[in-house]
């Protein structure tokens, strides 16, 4: 078996590193933190050498699909997709109006890759309800609804195992593989957050992995947020995420599998960050210049 594609895939490594406003400190949960504008965090992306970018939250571009794609031609960078939180277990939310809306932007933009987290209906990642079988029954469901209708438009769904959500852990993760058909989003932090081994998972099922989040983790952290003693929201501010190369993720694994395996997906550089102000100094972008390097170092 191979690796799950991308439409807007290129053949070369090195060009299919991608960014995420989150590096930058750009989150959609409120009152997260000080947030840049899209001026400085796409000029960065584009001084840095990378190719394309994740969309971010709502706001960060602007909401009219022409103009958010004549901002990212101006600096000179595609549109992977998007980062898209959705209420899929609840029998009184249907997902697909949104979903619909999000698909609209993305033609426009020539964005391929509908990055979907099973979002808990709270704010923020710092607590979720449990699951019960109605709710998991609804959700494995509007996956697959929602893959379908998606993929009639040229773009790969994929689901993101995220903190917070209502798919966070390993058995989640295995449950949604048995019981769904859609692919994967290897967010190799999350994972590891939530009790996953992201390298195994990447050897266990490669043929379901179509778009890759690279996070590094420092897991003294992440054990900390597992066991209770930390909120996700206190872990990241204390720099639970890491520079790739630097952390406790086998970064250089994951990708030598996915290689292995033939994926020629995106690459997405994630270090979720948290500013209380203007950075004095370079800010965000010196962690994600050395990523970049890293995986450049690891995708020839």
């Amino acid at each position: 078996m191979t690796a799950a594609t991308t439409p807007s895939s290129s053949p070369s490594g090195a060009n299919r590193i991608a960014g995420a406003p989150i590096s930058w400190g750009v989150c959609e949960v409120p009152g997260w933190g000080y947030q840049l504008t899209p001026e400085r965090v796409l000029a960065e992306m584009r001084d840095v050498g990378l190719a394309a970018t994740e969309l971010g939250p709502d706001g960060f571009l602007p909401a009219d699909p022409q103009q958010m794609a004549t901002v990212l031609a101006d600096h000179h960078l595609t549109a992977v997709g998007g980062f898209t939180p959705v209420v899929m277990y609840r029998p009184d939310v249907d997902p697909m109006p949104e979903i619909e809306r999000v698909l609209t932007a993305f033609a426009a933009a020539d964005a391929h890759t509908l990055v979907l987290s099973a979002d808990s209906g709270q704010v923020g990642y710092d607590s979720r309800p449990e699951l019960d079988e109605q709710g998991w029954k609804l959700l494995l469901g509007n996956l697959d609804r929602i893959s379908a209708r998606a993929a009639e438009v040229g773009v790969k769904a994929v689901l993101h195992p995220h903190v917070g959500t209502m798919i966070e852990n390993g058995p989640e993760v295995e449950r949604v593989l048995a019981g769904s058909q859609i692919s994967l989003c290897l967010d190799t932090g999350h994972l590891l957050i939530g009790g996953t081994d992201p390298a195994e998972l990447t050897r266990q099922a490669p043929e379901r992995i179509a778009h890759t989040h690279l996070k590094d983790v420092d897991d003294t952290l992440a054990a900390q947020v597992r066991g209770g003693r930390l909120t996700y929201t206190e872990a990241v501010a204390k720099g639970m995420y890491r520079p790739l190369g630097t952390g406790d993720v086998d970064i250089a694994s994951i990708v030598t599998t996915l290689r292995g395996r033939g994926y020629d997906g995106w690459y997405v550089l994630e270090q979720d960050t948290i500013l209380h102000a203007e950075p004095a100094d370079e800010g965000p972008v010196r962690d994600v210049r050395t990523s970049a390097d890293y995986v450049r170092s690891l995708v020839g």
